[in-house]
């Protein structure tokens, strides 16, 4: 049998030959996952039982060939929350936690105590979950319309025992907004990658859903779509509340304005990059 430091050193070693620059971190995650130890190396010496040394190698190997780590694992962290993810499902990010932030803001800021929120696009739910964690007395809805998302959004409301209601049908369909009315907020991580982007998606990214990137020629499809026709879901005095992609800023908030939004307020990611914004149904405007 090998030790864990001589198999760690060799999965390392094996994941930064193929060029990864996290080398060390994924290697301590799947080390992690297969021995079921938050510190796999503090008993360096100890053996590695073969199955798991077998379990360690093969995702080691799928790791080495650009598959995604967090598909590998199966399971991925989001603000405390964890949340299964695999081919099929968008790969929480820690930008879209900005994203929530925003959402439990305007709640507290504004006394709304159980506000009415439908998250669109929902993907793996990680949105629609962490709101209704935070916001327990929230009424909450996740639309989705991928056939191979929405049982990971089922999966992650049963994991983390959220009673979200999930509404299967298109963001982008008159049929489907009517379904939601008397909204407070509405929030969204929609596709935003522009056509250039896609076309220069890096390898592991590519593995993930496409429909869940693409925003079209210049990305903002789905915001020009959107805006419009959930205003109308909207409560006067709701919020719609976006996250966008680096330098699109100023166009979405541009969407927003010339559909009578206003009190449109932007705010930066963790990396400092202006990444979401909430705007206000106004009475004056209330479409």
């Amino acid at each position: 049998m090998v030790s864990r430091s001589e198999l760690f050193r060799e999965c390392q070693a094996a994941l930064e030959a193929a060029g990864n620059p996290d080398a060390r971190f994924d290697t301590m995650c799947i080390f992690q996952d297969c021995l079921g130890d938050r510190n796999p190396l503090f008993s360096p010496l100890e053996a590695v039982p073969s199955s798991a040394e077998a379990q360690i190698r093969a995702m080691t190997e799928r790791r080495r060939n650009g598959e995604p780590l967090q598909y590998i694992l199966g399971e991925w962290e989001f603000y405390g929350y964890p949340f299964r993810v695999g081919a099929g499902v968008l790969i929480p990010r820690p930008d879209t936690e900005t994203l929530v932030d925003n959402v439990i803001q305007l709640c507290r800021g504004n006394g709304m105590t159980s506000p009415k929120i439908a998250d669109l696009c929902a993907g793996s739910g990680c949105i629609a979950v962490t709101l209704k964690k935070e916001l327990p007395l929230a009424e909450v809805y996740a639309v989705e319309l991928s056939q191979e998302a929405l049982p990971y959004l089922r999966q992650n409301i049963a994991l983390n025992e959220a009673a979200v209601t999930v509404i299967e049908g298109d963001v982008l369909a008159e049929t489907t907004a009517a379904r939601l009315t008397g909204l407070d907020i509405v929030v969204s991580n929609p596709p935003y990658l522009t056509a250039e982007e896609m076309n220069d998606l890096q390898a592991e990214v590519q593995r993930e859903p496409a429909m869940a990137l693409d925003g079209g020629g210049d990305g903002l499809g789905f915001y020009r779509r959107l805006t419009p026709l959930w205003k109308r879901a909207l409560n006067v005095g709701g919020f719609i509340c976006y996250e966008f992609g680096m330098g699109q800023h100023e166009q979405v908030g541009n969407i927003l304005a010339e559909n009578g939004f206003e009190n449109i307020k932007f705010t930066r990611d963790l990396g400092g990059i202006v990444r979401t914004v909430t705007a206000q149904k106004t009475e004056e405007n209330n479409g």
